[in-house]
């Protein structure tokens, strides 16, 4: 009896300090949430200063990733909005618009007031209704260090033929979310899957919901049959009979106590819909089993919807977890899913036309002086190594080395043309983007414009803004429109003090000490307050990028006039107030 009572006592008091570590976790939660928001509120009070629509030529946008690329329904246009970059130490979120003029080669940013708060991992759908109209929901925003996210489930107009920005509130939408997926489909716009994160734990989704472009309502649809497991980062695309295609993405699931395994999905679904234009449409999930060639499995690629009822996929990572450190082998190849046929199909590169005939006139000519006598073909190529060395700006030497396998025997095609293939690849280096994952693509009249991604070089994410373009109809090679700018790769490394401060956090955090993390963290601020001065503003830099750029400094400067004590929500205020008036008067 006395052991047994004790044993009782042990456990509801156990259950007592899991309640207790539950509610505390749960208040820090709430509190992050409340502390980004109200940084939401600071940028978006900025963002209220802008009164009239400025578009102005300007540099291509600077690194980013997670933003959307999407072509103008009417004009020769591309649209990027949004986005993250992160520099090794600090996460940067955006809400600007450029316009990547296509004819012209030419960027262009487009600033109008009121726009969508900054967040990157959104998804956005043209439509052209009213001369074109740019549809994005979700996303998330994060906070400089990367340690909280707040995930957006507002929706967002548009107007290209007006250059208005509007917010459509209406119930019954998402719950806050991103890495979802969305399409314009039939007069609706049609929302799969994607991840909520927070302090606390995170939840993949597989809910399917439906915005009217007519009544401009939402409904959560309820599709019969079994359909795709939660996930995010998948392929996602109408067909013209206005069903819907998925295809992998990834999830991860927590196995243990800090241990998480992360799934990479290599399965297709149909989303079928039934009796289109009724009052009562029905949804019905079904599976595919596609015929060909299929992807090796990998996240972070990127789709579009190519010509002859096709979609392509490119590019993307497998990492290989390892017992201390992940690796990951980064991809830029394409694969082709015909959605008539449901067959996948690696591309194929054909090279111009002009050097193809005469090569083949060479062979000839070469065929008819040895008489007849069989030209012996080279033997097969295994694997290539092709390297590339690019030097930034602070002398670090990245090296990008692409993996090119042999190809396979595709069964179509002659030999010369398999021997004119292997000449095209031996004769420099190719003109393809290097293998990156989450790049922007965007398809117009036939063209697949490949926009920036990352890839990493040991410890360090190298976050890439070139531009290459590739004719889908005659697949004749890749075209350089921006090739990589070293000056643009910028990776601030930690500092020995940073590593021993973060033991020290470890340390704290194991015992339960928050009191003596938050000491030293203000420590560190008020050394770096007497030992750095303020920063100065960057020609040409807007206030709200300064505001941001130097939050950490002020900071540190406005916890060494507050104290201690003062509530972090009133020291981030005072701090950005101090960066606003520095940037106005630098003296």
């Amino acid at each position: 009896m006395g052991k047994k009572g004790k044993r009782d006592k042990k456990g509801k008091g156990a259950e007592k300090t899991a309640a207790k570590m539950e509610k505390k976790v749960s208040r820090r939660a709430r509190k992050e949430e409340e502390d980004l928001e109200a940084l939401i509120a600071e940028f978006q009070s900025l963002d209220a200063k802008k009164t009239q629509v400025i578009e102005s030529s300007c540099p291509p946008p600077s690194p980013r990733l997670n933003c959307s690329l999407c072509a103008h329904p009417e004009r020769d246009e591309l649209i990027l909005f949004g986005g993250e970059y992160f520099n090794g130490q600090k996460t940067f979120l955006y809400n600007d618009l450029y316009i990547y003029h296509i004819r012209k080669n030419s960027w262009a940013k487009l600033e109008i007031p009121n726009p969508p708060p900054r967040r990157c991992a959104h998804q956005a759908a043209v439509v052209p209704t009213a001369g074109g109209q740019l549809w994005i929901f979700g996303g998330e925003f994060a906070s400089p260090n990367g340690e909280q996210f707040y995930h957006y489930r507002d929706l967002w107009v548009l107007h290209l033929a007006t250059k208005t920005w509007e917010q459509i509130k209406a119930p019954g939408g998402p719950s806050g979310r991103s890495g979802h997926r969305m399409v314009a489909c039939k007069r609706q716009l049609i929302i799969f899957g994607g991840f909520h994160e927070s302090a606390r734990d995170y939840i993949y989704y597989n809910d399917v919901h439906a915005f009217s472009l007519d009544s401009f309502t939402w409904s959560r649809l309820a599709p019969a049959g079994l359909g795709p497991a939660p996930r995010s980062g998948c392929q996602m695309i109408p067909t013209p009979e206005g069903n819907i295609i998925i295809y992998g993405g990834y999830s991860k699931q927590r196995i243990k106590k800090d241990v998480d395994k992360g799934t990479l999905h290599t399965d297709m679904f149909l989303l079928r819909a039934e009796g289109t234009g009724k009052e009562e449409e029905r949804w019905t999930w079904s599976r595919l089993s596609p015929s060909g060639v299929k992807p090796p499995p990998r996240s972070g690629f990127s789709v579009a919807a190519a010509p002859n009822n096709r979609c392509l996929l490119f590019g993307g990572v497998h990492d290989e977890e390892e017992e201390e450190s992940i690796q990951g082998d980064f991809f830029n190849d394409i694969y082709f899913y015909d959605i008539g046929k449901n067959r996948w199909f690696p591309a194929q590169l054909k090279g111009p036309k002009s050097e193809r005939r005469k090569r083949r006139r060479g062979r000839q000519a070469e065929a008819e002086a040895a008489g007849d006598e069989e030209l012996q073909p080279p033997p097969p190529q295994g694997r290539r190594e092709i390297v590339k060395e690019v030097v930034t700006e602070d002398g670090t030497v990245m090296t990008i080395k692409q993996v090119i396998p042999a190809e396979e025997q595709a069964g179509s095609g002659s030999e010369e043309e398999e021997e004119e293939e292997e000449e095209e690849g031996a004769a420099g280096q190719p003109l393809e983007p290097c293998p990156r994952s989450s790049a922007m693509v965007a398809v117009k009249h036939g063209v697949l414009y490949v926009y920036g991604g990352m890839f990493e070089v040991g410890d360090r994410q190298v976050t890439l803004s070139d531009l290459h373009s590739l004719d889908l109809h005659r697949m004749d090679g890749w075209k350089v429109l921006l090739d990589v700018d070293p000056k643009t790769q910028e990776w601030l490394e930690e500092s020995e003090s940073d590593e021993e401060d973060e033991e020290d956090d470890v340390e704290g955090a194991e015992g339960g000490e928050e009191e003596e993390e938050e000491e030293e963290s203000s420590e560190e601020e008020s050394e770096d307050e007497e030992e750095q001065q303020h920063p100065p503003v960057q020609p040409g830099e807007s206030q709200p990028h300064y505001v941001a750029r130097t939050e950490q400094h002020w900071l540190g400067v406005a916890r060494g006039h507050m104290g201690p004590e003062a509530k972090d929500k009133k020291v981030l205020k005072v701090a950005q107030a101090m960066a606003r008036t520095f940037y106005e008067d630098p003296v």
